[in-house]
């Protein structure tokens, strides 16, 4: 049990370190660039806690990156870079704006999940090809997953340009979604609090997914597959079903990222003219999370209280919002770079015996267990 406990603590020290040696980065950068940190973090927590309508938009933009933060981890935890969450979130929000709005005469209790499901189905169809193109032709994940986010994109600004569009209005918009497919919003319809409960969703999903992985033989089996597909292969394990596996279930949690947005936030599907940025920032997220679904409730929460916060600084402080992109990416970096934290930095002799080397595990092993 104690054991457990130093594990445990061992595995969320480095990101907590790292996160602690960002902000003090950030502020340096501010110094240098004649702010005050003191000002410009307290902006930052201004800006995300400052008021029940600032909490609420921190919520808003927390829960996308649940999502797309899980998503990523069940891919990397099958030994895969699901890259394509991009897609998968934008073919979620078109199926779930698209069932929201023509399936009518249902009640909201079958109407919204259907919905829901709707845009969970779509990413999981749409990550479906890249994993059955690595399982059966061995093609690298990565190139297709990026060029399915191409294709998403573009294939999304033609559906609401043409076949989907509302022709009520003259901005490329699909029509709304019925009162019967949305998410119910915490303080009520037509005020300034967005908080919905998408939000329970992603907590539940995070719950789910510990389940799977941890729990039952899929979740045993496509982390043995992530481990060593050859050792995964000796033993019986089949290695191309779990990489469809998991790409499947990766790509239906960043559909439903897709479908909170659309049926907790828009209500329509609006027309990208870029990535929206949620399924890139998921790999973040869940490298900082340790690819652990608990771990990514705390990484998604820091990245959204940063994202949300950097309106505020850069007009409160003047501190440009690039400062939080470079936190952020420094956080990154130590995550990834652990040894830097665990080895010759100051942290560990502060952190001191909680943070036990791990011994006798290869470089290797150990980033593919990241």
């Amino acid at each position: 049990m104690e054991r457990a406990k130093r594990s445990v603590l061992s595995e969320f020290a480095v990101p907590a370190a790292a996160v602690g040696v960002g902000l003090v980065l950030g502020a340096v950068l501010m110094l240098l660039t004649g702010a005050s940190p003191l000002r410009g973090y307290g902006a930052l927590l201004q800006g995300s806690f400052g008021s029940p309508v600032n909490v609420s938009e921190t919520i808003v933009y927390i829960t996308p990156l649940i999502f797309t933060g899980l998503s990523m981890a069940v891919a990397f935890r099958c030994g895969l870079f699901n890259i394509g969450a991009e897609g998968q979130f934008i073919v979620g929000m078109v199926a779930a704006a698209v069932a929201g709005c023509s399936i009518r005469g249902l009640p909201w209790i079958l109407h919204m999940p259907i919905s829901v499901l709707a845009g969970a189905a779509a990413g999981a169809l749409w990550a479906s090809v890249p994993g059955f193109l690595k399982a059966r032709f061995g093609v690298h994940e990565v190139v297709n997953t990026i060029m399915m986010n191409y294709i998403a994109l573009y294939l999304s600004h033609y559906l609401v340009n043409g076949p989907i569009k509302d022709p009520a209005v003259t901005s490329p918009y699909s029509r709304e979604v019925l009162a019967s497919a949305r998410l119910i919003r915490f303080m009520g319809e037509g005020g300034a609090f967005r908080v919905n409960m998408g939000t329970l969703i992603a907590i539940g999903a995070a719950f789910l997914v510990y389940y799977i992985l941890w729990k039952t033989t899929v979740g045993y089996e496509i982390r043995a597959v992530g481990h060593n597909p050859d050792a995964a292969r000796y033993a019986g394990i089949s290695v191309a079903k779990n990489i469809i596996t998991a790409m499947a279930i990766s790509g239906a949690l960043a559909g439903l990222a897709g479908s909170v947005q659309v049926l907790g936030i828009q209500y329509r599907f609006l027309d990208l003219f870029a990535f929206e940025g949620y399924g890139f920032d998921g790999i973040a997220v869940s490298l900082v999370g340790k690819n652990h679904p608990f771990g990514i409730l705390a990484s998604a929460s820091l990245f959204g209280v940063l994202a949300r916060g950097a309106q505020t600084m850069q007009g409160m402080a003047r501190v440009p919002k690039e400062t939080v992109g470079i936190i952020q990416a420094a956080v990154i970096f130590f995550v990834a770079a652990e040894g830097l934290i665990e080895g010759w930095l100051p942290g560990r002799r502060l952190l001191g015996s909680i943070l036990p080397r791990k011994e006798g595990k290869s470089d290797g092993a150990r980033s593919r267990n990241a």
